[in-house]
């Protein structure tokens, strides 16, 4: 009996610690005010400007899942653009770094939502890390 005990008590500290090696992402991205705000296990971790779609172009709104994470993509639409740090997140729209930091906060892109280079690696290894099953994309 003691034994068998000591095997559940096992089991359920494992399961313990695999439910608490990802937190909860979630990424909060308001048109609006063109910022992303990201938490993490409920508490603030981030806020960022960012670059949504301008006039003619639209960011989906919605909830949503990365379905794949890419450190270096190019833009086969777009005339090869670059897009770091890319979380695709509905088809071939994607949270990514850009270099036209300067437009950041404003709507800018063809539809895709654009961070500072930096904060898109950032993102990108929190989401690698905590995983993509665990990482809520919110636009609205």
């Amino acid at each position: 009996m003691h034994r068998l005990f000591c095997v559940v008590a096992a089991l359920v500290f494992a399961v313990a610690l695999t439910r608490s090696a990802s937190a909860a992402v979630v990424v909060d991205i308001d048109r609006a005010v063109q910022r992303m705000a990201v938490t993490v296990d409920g508490a603030p971790r981030y806020n960022w400007r960012v670059s949504t779609a301008r006039r003619g172009y639209i960011t989906p709104p919605g909830t949503y899942h990365p379905e794949m994470l890419a450190r270096h993509w190019f833009s086969r639409k777009y005339y090869n653009s670059p897009m770091p740090h890319s979380i695709f997140f509905y088809g071939g729209f994607a949270i990514h770094g850009s270099y036209e930091i300067s437009r950041l906060g404003r709507p800018a892109s063809h539809g895709c939502v654009r961070l500072d280079p930096g904060n898109a690696a950032i993102l990108f290894g929190l989401v690698s890390r905590e995983g993509m099953s665990a990482t809520t994309i919110v636009i609205h």
